[in-house]
């Protein structure tokens, strides 16, 4: 899943959405800035990520014997995870706004990325001594905030029709930034032979799958 996602935001930032930003009235310094800026963001906010992840791991061992004791880590992953899921609607809402395909091509994207992300926070959450019903229900409540922001997004960009073109930067920002530095890093972690050929199979697939969805799907313009 991580390689399929690697191709999947890879092909859908340098192929859909930096164009789109482009054609949609950015010159190239601009959007080059954008995303610049965009991933210098999303390298502030991972290190925030990582201090969470540091911070839960710390508590994690003596969770199972003081519940108290796990809270802090847990309110941090729910409310992070939220965050998280808000932005991406809204920068699902900034594709679809501009082209329904390039919109389906970034929700696919995104949801490649969320699936094994909301897998390792469960799993996290169970290790503070969550139980599975717990950890399941603040799991879809992190979820809930998508939809949200998607309909935030829908409500704000379709006002500020200008500042379209700068979400779709920051967006294809986002998914370079996630593939680059935490995915594919991921992957090196299992050198061998067979996991290789794998690996780079599911990537491939990704970049297929945004194609195809790309060929297929009807476009505004």
């Amino acid at each position: 899943m991580v390689a399929f996602a690697v191709g999947v935001m890879l092909c859908t930032a340098l192929t859909n959405l930096i164009p789109e930003a482009l054609e949609s009235g950015l010159d190239p310094h601009e959007a080059g800035f954008a995303v610049l800026v965009g991933m210098l963001v999303f390298f502030g906010l991972e290190k925030v990520a990582l201090w969470r992840h540091d911070h839960g791991h710390r508590h994690a061992g003596k969770a199972h014997h003081s519940p108290q004791r796990a809270a802090p880590q847990v309110a941090l992953i729910v409310i992070g995870d939220g965050l998280h899921n808000l932005v991406d609607g809204i920068l699902i809402a900034a594709a679809f706004l501009t082209d329904p395909a390039l919109g389906w091509g970034t929700a696919l994207a995104v949801l490649a990325h969320e699936i094994p992300q909301e897998l390792g926070d469960f799993l996290v959450m169970l290790d503070a001594g969550l139980s599975r019903q717990r950890a399941l229900t603040l799991n879809a409540l992190s979820g809930l905030t998508m939809p949200l922001g998607g309909l935030l997004g829908y409500l704000g960009l379709i006002r500020l029709e200008p500042l379209i073109p700068y979400v779709l930067a920051l967006s294809a920002a986002s998914f370079l930034y996630i593939a680059v530095a935490d995915l594919i890093p991921e992957l090196h972690q299992h050198r061998t032979a067979k996991n290789g050929w794998v690996q780079i199979t599911l990537l491939l697939l990704g970049v297929t799958t945004v194609t195809l969805i790309g060929m297929t799907l009807p476009h505004a313009h």
